[in-house]
């Protein structure tokens, strides 16, 4: 028992800083006046966040709403779907009516999806992401700020990773521009099959919500930090080292992301997070993360959480898809090297 009280204490000292930094991310979430505040400054973010507001929150949203509390109730009050509302004889002789009753307001209410929401649904989803690249870029440039992002290393292998940083930026003419077009793809295939580990978990009968909630968290919290990390030239290798070394920050900061849509429809849970998706990039984009949990490493005296490789499964199946794919041998270990 006494040979178990240092492991012990080792746990819980380490349970204890992963709370306070996941407290931490999600205090950074909550901290939505930011956007106020940038939306002051840039009169082209406050146009393209209420764009935002207007296709998403009134147009996508809005006909949510009239669906379910307007052309439902009607269709059901011009199709009946008791015999009580047609007649009042029992037993009722109106069933086959009924039935093609339901069968006519199923289709419609189809056809309203079909010509309507889907498209809508597209229309938004492209729109949306070009207009949150917009968002980002103003509310970075709202902030002051230029040229590369300062992260803090978290580890040795951290350090070793800003070399080979330094050593792919050094690559000129169309080697370097190879491995850019790689590590362009790579991330898209990276973040590609980490959602579709977050779909599978889903479908886990025990635990299941709860992994599909954490992964979640984890994923709305690096869309929200990339477009910061992209405008700071922060290289990928180094984004994916430092996200998996303040996990617990992280999984906390997109926590608030994962509350506001986890317990709706899905068509609504878009509708819902195209609204706020937004307000916590520019969260993020105002955010000092770097400077808190370098606050709080201090405070352990440097001994932090350790590397959780929650990209691991993703990673290794984009490098499979990339091996297959015709590059030359120097940009192929290039894009290896992270």
């Amino acid at each position: 028992m006494e040979a178990m009280k240092p492991l012990m204490k080792l746990c819980s000292a380490k349970l204890k800083q992963a709370t306070l930094l996941w407290l931490e991310g999600f205090r950074e979430a909550c901290c939505l006046h930011r956007v106020v505040i940038l939306c002051l400054r840039s009169r082209k973010l406050l146009i393209r966040t209420g764009q935002c507001f207007l296709l998403n929150g009134f147009i996508f949203l809005g006909s949510m709403i009239v669906l379910n509390s307007v052309v439902i109730p009607t269709l059901y009050w011009i199709l009946p779907g008791q015999c009580s509302q047609i007649s009042s004889q029992v037993p009722c002789s109106f069933g086959s009516v009924l039935k093609l009753y339901s069968i006519l307001r199923l289709g419609l209410i189809q056809l309203f999806y079909v010509f309507w929401f889907y498209p809508l649904y597209v229309f938004s989803l492209i729109l949306s992401g070009i207009w949150y690249n917009d968002i980002a870029k103003f509310g970075f440039a709202a902030m002051g700020r230029s040229g590369p992002s300062v992260v803090e290393p978290s580890s040795t292998s951290e350090t070793l990773t800003a070399q080979s940083t330094a050593h792919t930026e050094r690559l000129a003419g169309l080697g370097g521009v190879m491995v850019g077009i790689g590590e362009q793809v790579y991330s898209v295939l990276l973040l590609s099959f980490f959602f579709l580990e977050v779909f599978a978990a889903g479908f886990i009968p025990y635990g299941g919500n709860v992994l599909n909630f954490l992964l979640l968290s984890w994923m709305y919290a690096y869309y929200c930090f990339e477009y910061k990390w992209n405008f700071s030239e922060v290289a990928l290798e180094k984004r994916l080292d430092y996200f998996e070394s303040n996990w617990a920050f992280f999984a906390g900061f997109g926590s608030p992301c994962v509350l506001a849509i986890f317990f709706f429809s899905p068509l609504v849970s878009y509708g819902v997070m195209a609204v706020l998706f937004p307000l916590f990039v520019l969260t993020a984009t105002g955010s000092g993360a770097e400077q808190d949990i370098s606050f709080q490493r201090r405070k352990w005296r440097g001994v932090g959480l350790g590397r959780l490789p929650i990209f691991y499964a993703a990673d290794s199946f984009s490098l499979r898809v990339l091996s297959l794919l015709p590059w030359e041998p120097r940009v192929r270990e290039e894009i290896k090297a992270h």
